[in-house]
C-alpha cells in the first residue's frame, strides 16, 4: 500500500455511534466482536479478533464521574418520591436503596468505561505523547 494511501487511511472518519454502541456492550470499537475489556474494567492492549490496538485510549476517572453523576440522579428523587409516598421504616429504606445504588454502579461502569473509550478510539483521542494529525 503507497505511503500516501496509508496516511490517508490512518486519519480516515470513523464513525461515532456505532462505536458508542459497541463499546455499551463492551465490544471493540473497530470490529464490535471482540471483548474490550479483560475482567471487570481492566482495557484489553488489543482485540483479539481484529487486532486493534487499544493502548493510547485510557479512560481514567471519567467513567467513574459518569457512573456517580447517573446514579445520583436517579436515585436521589427515586429515593425522595418512595419515602413522601409510602414512608417505610429508614432501615428498610436505607437497605433497599444501598443495594440498588451499588447494583446500579456495578452494572453502569463497565459499560461507561467501554463507550468512553469507544469515543476516544472514533474520535481519534489518544493519551499523551501520541501525536495527532497535523502536528
Amino acid at each position: 500500500m503507497p505511503a500516501a494511501q496509508l496516511s490517508e487511511d490512518a486519519y480516515a472518519e470513523r464513525p461515532m455511534w456505532p462505536a458508542l454502541r459497541k463499546g455499551w456492550n463492551r465490544r471493540c470499537p473497530s470490529c464490535g466482536a471482540g471483548p474490550i475489556l479483560s475482567g471487570y474494567l481492566k482495557v484489553r492492549d488489543n482485540c483479539p479478533v481484529c487486532g486493534e490496538d487499544l493502548t493510547p485510549q485510557r479512560a481514567d476517572d471519567g467513567p467513574a464521574y459518569l457512573t456517580i453523576l447517573i446514579v445520583g440522579h436517579l436515585m436521589a428523587p427515586l429515593l425522595l418520591f418512595v419515602f413522601m409516598r409510602f414512608r417505610p421504616e429508614p432501615a428498610t429504606l436505607i437497605t433497599i436503596f444501598s443495594v440498588g445504588t451499588v447494583a446500579l454502579s456495578l452494572y453502569l461502569l463497565p459499560r461507561l468505561k467501554g463507550a468512553m473509550i469507544a469515543m476516544q478510539w472514533a474520535k481519534r483521542m489518544h493519551g499523551f505523547g501520541q501525536a495527532t494529525p497535523g502536528e
